[in-house]
C-alpha cells in the first residue's frame, strides 16, 4: 500500500473546503431572490446540506493543519453573485445553475476519489457521501426544469468552466 502524498492531501481538504464555501454562497444567493417562493424550501435542503459538508471541511482544515486558500474573499463574493444573478433569470436558470456547478463537482469528487489511498479511507468516505448529495442535488435541478432554463446549454457551459478554473486556482492558491 502506498501514502497518500501530503501535497494531495492538502490540496484535496483545501479545494473542498473553498468548493463548499462556494457552494453555500450560491443558495444565499439564490435564496436572497426566491426567500417567499415555493423555491425557497428545495434550495434550503440543498443549502443545508452544503452547509454539513463544509463544516466536515473546515474541521478537517483545523484538524489536518491546511492553509485554507487565499481566495475565500473572492468566492464569498462570487458564489452569492453567480447564485443571485442566475435565480434573477428565474427558478430554471437557479436550477441550470445547481445541474452546471453539481455535474463539476462530480468529476473533481470522483478523480479525488481515485488519488487518494487506503491510507486516506476516512477523507475518501467523505467524499463518496458528499458526491452522492451533489448529485442529488443534480437530479433536484433536472427534476425542476434546470434543462428549459434560456441559453441552458451556454450557461451551464460558463458555469462549468468557471468551477473547473476555480477548482484550479483554489487547489494552489
Amino acid at each position: 500500500m502506498t501514502k497518500t502524498a501530503r501535497r494531495t492531501v492538502e490540496r484535496t481538504i483545501r479545494v473542498d473546503h473553498a468548493g463548499e464555501y462556494g457552494a453555500k454562497r450560491i443558495y444565499q444567493g439564490q435564496l436572497a431572490v426566491l426567500r417567499g417562493t415555493k423555491w425557497e424550501g428545495l434550495i434550503r435542503h440543498m443549502q443545508d446540506q452544503e452547509q454539513v459538508h463544509l463544516d466536515t471541511f473546515s474541521r478537517l482544515i483545523a484538524e489536518r493543519r491546511v492553509r485554507p486558500t487565499a481566495l475565500l474573499p473572492l468566492w464569498h463574493v462570487a458564489g452569492f453573485a453567480l447564485g443571485a444573478a442566475t435565480a434573477l433569470l428565474g427558478h430554471r436558470a437557479a436550477m441550470a445553475c445547481t445541474v452546471a456547478v453539481e455535474e463539476a463537482i462530480d468529476e473533481h469528487y470522483q478523480a479525488q476519489e481515485a488519488a487518494l489511498g487506503e491510507d486516506e479511507a476516512p477523507l475518501r468516505e467523505h467524499i463518496a457521501r458528499f458526491r452522492a448529495e451533489e448529485l442529488e442535488h443534480r437530479d433536484i435541478g433536472l427534476e425542476h426544469e434546470a434543462e428549459q432554463a434560456p441559453a441552458y446549454r451556454l450557461l451551464s457551459a460558463a458555469i462549468k468552466a468557471g468551477c473547473k478554473a476555480a477548482i484550479e486556482v483554489s487547489e494552489r492558491i
